[in-house]
């Protein structure tokens, strides 16, 4: 049974090509499918869109600034247990939580601070469907199990 979920790589991975393909080596070799993707610029309106839910939180203005700050890419990721399996792969979303406690998953590896983290991933099948209506609108992704990440 496969599913999906959203991953975002952040502007500053993407400025590191060293990086940024030993990402896309981690997903290969999990077994994690890509089944589209795109590089896109983020405007301070889609930003806030998308990181509504942290409003109000003291990183939010950081936050935003960073993920505007340049070019980003979306992912949309399939596989048995993808939701789980990504954030696994990425790891704490704290860095230096990661680098001890997960040395070799993305945020540990690429993560400079808490915000600039590498990397997002939908953390519930209901967020991946709100979160893929920002950047794919034309696109039905169904999933055939219904998974959650606490």
């Amino acid at each position: 049974m496969s599913a999906f979920t959203l991953a975002i790589f952040k502007p500053h991975l993407l400025k590191n090509p060293v990086a940024y393909g030993a990402v896309e080596k981690l997903i290969e070799t999990s077994g994690i499918r890509i089944v589209t993707r795109k590089q896109l610029q983020l405007s301070e309106p889609q930003a806030q869109q998308f990181y509504r839910d942290h409003e109000g939180k003291f990183f939010h203005r950081r936050l935003i600034a960073l993920m505007t700050s340049g070019p980003l890419e979306v992912l949309i990721l399939t596989g048995e247990n993808v939701i789980t399996r990504w954030r696994e792969l990425m790891g704490p979303t704290k860095v230096l939580k990661a680098v001890y406690s997960h040395p070799d998953c993305v945020r540990s590896l690429f993560g400079l601070s808490d915000t600039r983290n590498a990397s997002h991933g939908s953390d519930s099948l209901s967020s991946f469907h709100t979160e893929a209506a920002i950047f794919f609108p034309d696109q039905n992704f169904t999933s055939d199990e219904g998974e959650h990440q606490s």
